[in-house]
């Protein structure tokens, strides 16, 4: 039973490290694709939003496969068509094909990752959920750290950017070979009765999916243009730049596994306005200095601050209802991945028509704006 709960973790991980991945490396690799592809990088950064599409709209089916396939055979499903994606990646090079199969990578991930959080919040009860789940999303992190590095690697020694996906794959082999060898749990949906629980719902629910999805837009929009910002504005050279975004993910990393030990400590709704409110302040100073020294110092600081906003926002979810609740549970990374959907969408115009700085500067504001929904959801509450 422990082995197996151990397996079933391990799975977890490995879906927000395989998500991370795919998410984490698009800045890095956008300008290779887009010359590679002989497109205006604002137009390929609309092209990476199948990714995101992708994403979205396993994450709004997956409530509905969790009653048709089980946990097992949709991972599986999931490994085949990682596989099949890779290879139209590898050796069918056209925009069309690229799109399509970037596309699947974004359904398989979002799959796979809501399995991972399901897994989680059923696996493990109250301060523990929060600690795993913060350590499952340090996967996320981890994926952050590794890839820009492999990345900026492969760009520098002039390997071309399609080999960094089937590094990437090794991520779905490995939740494939346990997903055969391992008991995966009955999943059911929890049913609101209580009327103090529908006016959680009403209130907290609806603030937090805002908060998810204006917090992941955010954080995504500036890390995705940093590479460019940097290097373009700043004249730093691509290792720099992927050094800058390794370093965010380092920290980011490091403080959720910090968060994972002292959140039982502290009253979540509170300890969230705390972190907005210095992440907001902290991205801010990072868009007005120029020296290197500082933007790292800066974009640590960042990293490790913002690190536990989103899982303390899918935990605060959680425990609205008695029991863990697999449709607040999807509503709340819905919201997340509409974020990291419109991260292109919105910033690309941005970035067009008035620079680099400018999508940073919107970043800026998103994290304000969740700071502020932060405030807004402790007095709500209080007043119930």
């Amino acid at each position: 039973m422990k082995k197996n709960i151990i397996g079933l973790t391990c799975i977890s991980f490995c879906s927000y490290a395989l998500t991370g991945a795919l998410i984490i490396v698009t800045g890095i690799i956008l300008e290779n694709v887009s010359k590679y592809f002989g497109i205006p990088i604002a137009r390929m950064s609309n092209t990476f939003t199948f990714l995101n599409a992708g994403i979205l709209i396993a994450i709004f089916l997956n409530s509905w496969l969790i009653n048709i396939f089980t946990l097992k055979k949709q991972l599986i499903m999931g490994f085949f068509l990682t596989i099949i994606a890779i290879w139209i990646l590898m050796f069918y090079h056209t925009i069309a094909l690229f799109s399509l199969s970037i596309f699947i990578l974004g359904i398989v991930s979002g799959v796979t990752m809501s399995i991972g959080t399901f897994l989680i919040t059923n696996l493990y009860k109250g301060s523990k959920r929060a600690s795993i789940l913060l350590l499952t999303d340090s996967c996320f992190s981890m994926s952050g750290i590794t890839f820009p590095i492999i990345s900026t690697f492969l760009i520098f020694n002039h390997i071309t950017w399609y080999w960094i996906y089937p590094l990437i794959g090794i991520f779905y082999l490995i939740i494939f070979i346990l997903t055969l060898n391992l008991k995966f749990p009955k999943l059911t949906y929890t049913k609101i009765k209580n009327d103090n629980y529908k006016n959680q719902w009403n209130i907290s629910i609806i603030l937090l999916s805002i908060s998810a999805l204006l917090y992941i837009l955010g954080q995504l929009s500036f890390i995705s243009w940093i590479p460019e910002y940097v290097i373009k504005s700043i004249h730093l050279n691509i290792i720099q730049s992927g050094k800058l975004v390794s370093n965010f993910w380092m920290s980011y990393m490091i403080g959720m596994w910090v968060f994972s030990v002292i959140l039982k400590y502290f009253n979540l709704k509170n300890i969230i306005i705390f972190l907005t409110g210095i992440s907001t302040l902290l991205m801010y100073i990072f868009n007005h200095v120029h020296s290197y020294f500082l933007l790292q110092f800066f974009i640590i600081s960042l990293g490790f601050f913002s690190s536990a906003i989103y899982t303390i926002i899918i935990t605060l979810a959680s425990q609205q209802t008695k029991k863990p609740s697999p449709k607040i549970i999807n509503l709340i990374l819905t919201s997340g991945t509409i974020g990291t959907l419109l991260t292109f969408i919105v910033t690309g115009p941005i970035v067009k028509h008035s620079g680099f700085i400018s999508a940073l500067i919107t970043s800026n504001i998103l994290y304000g704006i969740v700071f502020l929904i932060s405030l807004i959801n402790l007095i709500s509450t209080k007043k119930i």
